[in-house]
């Protein structure tokens, strides 16, 4: 039985350099292989991580028999297609998020992947991270009493516009797909059900995709969920838990420091006027550290690697994935964003 993934990477971008990085600083992978449309770019790829086998073009990388799974950071319209290319010759995919352009798409990559038995996860780093798993263990165990407000934001603002495949329809663009897709996933997943309804309103860019988003999740028993994404606006990027007792706040909710990670568990403590000698309760402002040894992507690779070859259910499952993708389409659909 091996000990470690042999991964392909396909597509040389930002996040295909920062995945490699974090692949060197694994325990239970290496990059063995990269693949690109540009030789040149696979070339140069390969010399800034020691990885030994280049490919020009992705069917080679696919079909390469020195490789066990392949990481897909491709634009999201090509997700679903190599995906399945990758998954019929026999490799295990850890394939960027959002996994597909729509949930229709996303059964057909899951459906192949039961049929061929291998491991499909889509790629939330973040929820691989300590500092997650630690707030939905304070959660559970009634940091904050019932839960009934999950409140988030992931902006950012760009200024290059020309020939980001973000602001490309057809790519599947835009910021719902780009950075909603953490806040609906985030919400989801604390709240451990599906939403009962679905509300979105989105400003259309120019070249036809949402660069700003706002939307809000009801839940069954009256948990709600809101959040705001934008590709062209600023905000702090944080994530509030919000329950009967109090509230956690999460500074770096979506790329969590190595060092010094941290939450804060925040109550409100009545004042203690009329009894002075009642036994003191939990401090007003607890602040929860959270470090850990490695590197972010590192986590996430090694995450896969126990579902692999241990047989460990992926961190986030089919269904899991499926209802991200059910809650972005009518989302898509209420703001007009039609990638067909």
């Amino acid at each position: 039985m091996p000990t470690q993934l042999r991964w392909g990477i396909l597509g040389t971008g930002n996040i295909a350099r920062q995945f490699a990085t974090g692949l060197n600083a694994s325990l239970r992978g290496r990059a063995t292989a990269v693949g690109s449309r540009s030789a040149q770019a696979a070339r140069d790829f390969a010399q800034s991580f020691g990885i030994s086998r280049v490919h020009g073009c992705y069917d080679e990388l696919i079909a390469d028999p020195q490789v066990d799974a392949v990481y897909i950071s491709l634009p999201n319209s090509l997700h679903c297609d190599w995906t399945l290319a990758a998954l019929a010759h026999g490799k295990h995919v850890l394939c960027e998020k959002p996994l597909a352009l729509d949930a229709p798409q996303a059964r057909r990559m899951f459906d192949a992947a039961q049929s061929c038995g291998k491991v499909l996860m889509e790629a939330f780093m973040y929820r691989c991270h300590p500092q997650t798993l630690a707030v939905q263990e304070a959660v559970r165990g009634g940091a904050i009493g019932q839960l009934q407000l999950i409140r988030t934001s992931f902006c950012y603002r760009t200024r290059k516009i020309e020939g980001n495949v973000r602001f490309v329809r057809e790519l599947g663009g835009g910021s719902l797909m780009d950075i909603g897709c953490y806040c609906t996933s985030f919400t989801r997943w604390l709240a451990a059900a599906e939403p009962a309804s679905i509300q979105a309103s989105g400003r259309m860019h120019a070249t036809g995709v949402d660069d700003l988003a706002a939307g809000t999740l009801g839940f069954a028993g009256g948990l709600l969920g809101s959040f705001v994404c934008g590709m062209s606006v600023q905000a702090d990027n944080t994530a509030y838990v919000c329950g009967s007792d109090g509230y956690i706040e999460i500074p770096l909710p979506w790329k969590p420091p190595a060092q010094q990670g941290q939450f804060i568990v925040t109550r409100g403590i009545p004042p203690r006027m009329d009894n002075p000698n009642a036994l003191p309760g939990p401090p007003p402002r607890d602040v929860r550290r959270v470090d850990f040894a490695g590197d972010l992507y590192g986590i996430e690779a090694d995450d896969f690697a126990a579902s692999v070859l241990d047989g460990r259910a992926p961190r986030i499952g089919p269904e899991e994935s499926l209802g991200n993708m059910r809650v972005l389409d009518e989302m898509r659909r209420q703001i007009g964003l039609n990638f067909n």
